[in-house]
C-alpha cells in the first residue's frame, strides 16, 4: 500500500488508518478510496477489536477531491462516489468500533465517513459540515441518511441545503460528535477511550453494535425479540465465563474471543 493510507498498530488490538495526502487536505482521490477500503478489511481480518480513523496535517479530510473529479466524464464521476461509498460502508459494516479522530476540518465526503464510524471525538474550533450544496450537489455517500439519524431530519436539513460548516461545539450539542477535546489532547483521549474498548469482549461488543444499528430500524417489539435471541451464545461463550470468573476474584478479564 502506498502513502495515500498509512496504517498503524498502536496497541494489542488498536489499528490507526491515516488518511495521508496533507496536501491536499486528505482529499478521497480514486487511489486513496481504494486504499481506504482496502486498510479496513486488512483491519477485519486482523481480528482488531478497535480502529482509529485519523488525517494527516491540518485537516481530518476535505472531502472528494474535487480538483480531481474535474477532469472526469459522468461515468468516472459516478463511479469514484460509488467507491467512496464502499470505503464508508465498509467501515460502517465491520464487527470492530470505528472512532473517527477529527483532528480538523471534516466537510463533505469526509463528514461522511466520520460518520460512517461508531463514535466521533473532535478537537475543539474545527469546523464539520455536509458542503456539497455549494458546489450544486448533495451527499451522496450516506449523509443523507446518516446525518438525520444522528441529529434529527430538522437540523439535518439545515445543515444540507445551506451547505455552511458547523462548529465541534454546536456539533457536541446536537449529538453529531461524541466528544469535544482540546487540540492537544486529542489524541491521548483517543487512545485512552480505545485501549478502554479493546479490553473488552469482542464479540459481546459486535453484537452489542449489531443490535443497536439493526434495532433501531425495528418496531420495539421485533428489536426485543432479535435482542433475546442473541443472549445465549453470549452466555455461553468463553468470555462471559471468563468475566464472571475476574469479577469473583476481584481481578481484570482477560477476554479471548474473536468477533465473527
Amino acid at each position: 500500500m502506498n502513502q495515500n493510507i498509512l496504517v498503524r498498530p498502536i496497541a494489542d488490538h488498536v489499528i490507526e488508518i491515516w488518511l495521508n495526502r496533507p496536501d491536499r487536505m486528505n482529499a478521497l482521490g480514486v487511489n486513496a478510496v481504494k486504499e481506504l477500503r482496502q486498510a479496513v478489511l486488512d483491519a477485519r481480518a486482523d481480528h482488531a477489536r478497535v480502529v482509529l480513523l485519523r488525517g494527516s496535517g491540518r485537516a481530518f479530510c476535505a472531502g472528494a477531491d474535487l480538483k480531481e473529479r474535474a477532469g472526469m466524464d459522468l461515468p468516472a464521476r459516478i463511479a469514484h462516489n460509488a467507491g467512496i461509498n464502499e470505503a464508508i460502508n465498509a467501515v460502517a459494516d465491520s464487527s470492530f468500533i470505528s472512532i473517527a479522530v477529527l483532528n480538523g476540518i471534516a466537510v463533505g465526503g469526509g463528514l461522511e465517513l466520520a460518520m460512517g464510524c461508531d463514535l466521533r471525538f473532535a478537537a475543539d474550533g474545527i469546523s464539520l459540515g455536509l458542503t456539497e450544496s455549494r458546489v450544486g450537489a448533495f451527499p451522496g455517500a450516506g449523509g443523507t441518511q446518516r446525518l438525520p439519524r444522528l441529529v434529527g431530519v430538522s437540523r439535518a436539513l439545515q445543515m444540507m441545503l445551506s451547505g455552511e460548516p458547523v462548529s465541534s461545539e454546536y456539533a457536541l450539542q446536537i449529538g453529531l460528535v461524541n466528544e469535544v477535546v482540546a487540540a492537544d489532547r486529542l489524541e491521548a483521549r483517543a487512545h485512552e477511550f480505545a485501549a478502554l474498548l479493546a479490553s473488552r469482549s469482542a464479540p459481546a461488543m459486535s453484537q452489542l453494535k449489531r443490535l443497536v444499528y439493526q434495532g433501531i430500524e425495528k418496531p420495539l417489539e421485533d428489536a426485543l425479540c432479535m435482542e433475546r435471541a442473541a443472549l445465549p451464545p453470549i452466555l455461553g461463550s468463553a468470555d462471559y465465563a471468563e468475566g464472571l470468573a475476574a469479577f469473583a476474584e476481584r481481578r481484570p478479564p482477560r477476554f479471548t474471543g474473536v468477533a465473527d
